[in-house]
């Protein structure tokens, strides 16, 4: 395959400090690892031209052609197994899939073949993919446009998950991803694309791996969520703090694997735990979370782990998505019900 080269001078990244939403991140994410390696290529329907439904790769393909920004035939399946491919000729395919619920054609392309490789070959075979899926609800969307899937992915051996929650995340995380040997889903908070945020991209401002971050400190409960639900545990830990309670909020970052050391110093020093995320609480992120924290931490916990998400039910039409997902009020009434007991 050849590839267009394209001169750093044209692309570069944004100036230190800079206010920018998270699509905007992403997208200088993105152009950064097509600057930094010739092997990176991004596919994916729509993503050339049009800049992608929700403007991710904007500008990406005239700038670097379309040999390196690929649009895609509406197959997904065929898309991340031709990315498979590619990573095995020596390239750093990063694939978008258009929408969460599009996901479903490819998954056993990414669980059969990508998960499985590097353990087939007993360590001789790397697949340096990055799947970035736009995930959750909150923008109105009709059927198979709201989903999270993230414990159905953290469930399979041999994949990275990650989830930002801010633009400087994005940004940072979606490079660590690039960089990763292993193949990696990404998963991006769609109702916080267009939240700005401080993003410093100077090489010096790179941050370590992609642990989870105490975002809040308090002494009386931790908060722990990841991508969509940080901002809402934020706005939950101010409200509690009006009435005296001083929240820790946790955000986890990775979903796989997850940094349990974190959470448990953040739970041995307050005694509770409330795991929030947009997913459903059935078998979903938060019961992993939950049973490792009660394993660790039980002789500190003065009441039981609690989960906050979405209900065992598919994801309803846009009209009724507000009583769906997980808001502020079930948030503090879980919050509410830990401090209690």
């Amino acid at each position: 395959m050849t590839t267009t080269t394209t001169t750093a001078t044209t692309v570069t990244a944004t100036a230190a400090g800079e206010r920018m939403t998270l699509v905007a991140a992403l997208n200088a994410s993105l152009r950064t690892a097509l600057v930094e390696d010739p092997k990176t290529l991004l596919m994916g329907e729509d993503i050339g031209r049009l800049g992608g439904v929700f403007r991710v790769t904007d500008g990406l393909q005239k700038d670097f052609g379309e040999h390196r920004v690929m649009d895609t035939p509406l197959a997904e399946s065929g898309i991340v197994g031709t990315a498979i491919g590619l990573a095995l000729s020596g390239y750093r395919p990063i694939v978008e899939i258009q929408f969460d619920g599009f996901v479903f054609p490819a998954y056993d392309q990414i669980v059969t073949q990508l998960a499985k490789m590097h353990a087939r070959s007993r360590g001789k075979v790397r697949l340096p993919v990055v799947i970035r899926i736009p995930y959750g609800g909150g923008i109105g969307a009709v059927e198979h446009h709201s989903e999270s899937p993230e414990a159905l992915f953290a469930h399979v051996a041999g994949l990275r998950v990650m989830s930002p929650a801010t633009p400087s995340d994005a940004y940072w995380m979606l490079q660590e991803a690039v960089r990763s040997d292993d193949p990696v889903v990404f998963l991006e908070p769609k109702r916080r694309y267009y939240e700005k945020g401080e993003v410093d991209t100077r090489p010096a401002a790179r941050p370590g791996p992609p642990g989870a971050r105490v975002v809040r400190e308090g002494a009386d409960l931790t908060l722990v969520a990841y991508g969509p639900m940080v901002a809402t545990c934020l706005d939950a830990a101010a409200v509690a703090a009006e009435e005296g309670h001083e929240l820790e909020v946790v955000d986890l970052r990775s979903i796989s694997p997850i940094d349990f050391d974190t959470v448990s110093r953040s739970v041995r020093r307050t005694g509770r735990l409330v795991v929030a995320h947009e997913a459903p609480v059935f078998f979903g992120a938060g019961a992993e979370i939950a049973a490792r924290i009660t394993e660790r931490c039980f002789y500190h916990l003065e009441a039981p782990v609690l989960r906050v998400g979405g209900f065992h039910t598919p994801y309803p039409p846009s009209r009724l998505e507000d009583e769906y997902l997980p808001g502020l009020d079930r948030v503090l009434d879980a919050v509410d019900r830990a401090l209690a007991a």
